[in-house]
């Protein structure tokens, strides 16, 4: 017996649930060879009603969830690059990758979600404004974990003789954009990004039609789209039947995916894991 085609993630938005369901459905997970890496998210506020629920910060379960797991790679999908200052974000990686042991993977993402930002009163700004200032932000922080030292004067940021260290344990940590934007978000993926995440495709068509704007914008800036991994998340509710779940992800498979990240819907609990394990295995 083995994995069906295609390589598995498992996401528990960390909303509207207390801290000790998290920590024991990512232990649960990292028993299961079949899932190779896990996730949360960064944001402030729940993105299903009520709004006003419980919401977990991000950066700080993962730091947790780093010293309860031994496997899984680890990291959020994706970090707001308005919540903080990218030298912030680099520091926090390069720390999180070593507390790890190298499991890291730096989602990042321009930001979207309007009502956290104006009730904090983070400036968020148009959607051109995010798409610059993520740009810049994305080459400070290649820089920083990348490099001895980082000069950088943009819009938005300046960097004068700037360093990060220690550097991550990973010799390359891994960035990971999510996004569906074909004229921003998809050229930043073709020039930084390690893996490209398209959340909640309807069908494959939906992900092949940006998939080919993505290739595209790897062949205008000269990279090659295979050092590219692909990424989706996929519903997992707790009426949803297992062996279909697993034809949805072989469809996608087929098409080119190469990651599917199941993203938990409804409760909670680590019971919900083997049988999806055991459906993802023929």
């Amino acid at each position: 017996m083995g994995q069906r085609t295609g390589r598995y993630a498992i996401k528990t938005p960390p909303h509207h649930a207390a801290w000790g369901e998290f920590l024991d459905t990512w232990i649960e997970a990292d028993r299961i060879d079949v899932f190779e890496s896990a996730w949360n998210w960064d944001h402030f506020y729940p993105l299903a009603p009520p709004y006003d629920g419980p919401n977990l910060e991000g950066w700080t379960m993962l730091a947790a969830l780093a010293q309860a797991t031994t496997r899984l790679r680890i990291g959020a999908m994706v970090n707001g690059m308005h919540h903080r200052h990218p030298a912030v974000t680099a520091n926090m990686a390069a720390t999180l990758d070593i507390i790890s042991g190298g499991r890291l993977s730096l989602g990042m993402g321009a930001g979207w979600n309007e009502m956290e930002s104006n009730a904090y009163g983070i400036e968020l700004g148009t959607l051109t404004e995010r798409f610059d200032r993520f740009d810049e932000g994305i080459e400070i922080v290649r820089s920083l974990l990348d490099n001895p030292v980082t000069n950088f004067s943009g819009d938005y940021f300046t960097l004068v003789d700037a360093w990060c260290e220690p550097k991550p344990q990973q010799s390359k940590l891994p960035l990971v954009i999510g996004g569906k934007g074909k004229k921003r978000t998809l050229k930043t993926v073709a020039r930084w990004a390690d893996q490209w995440d398209m959340t909640f495709p309807a069908a494959p068509a939906d992900w092949l039609e940006l998939d080919a704007v993505l290739r595209a914008h790897c062949d205008d800036v000269g990279r090659d789209q295979s050092e590219i991994d692909r990424s989706i998340h996929l519903g997992f509710g707790p009426d949803d039947a297992p062996a279909a779940l697993a034809d949805q992800a072989a469809s996608f498979f087929e098409a080119g995916v190469d990651i599917v990240v199941w993203s938990m819907r409804g409760p909670t609990h680590p019971s919900r894991l083997a049988p999806l394990a055991d459906a993802l295995i023929v």
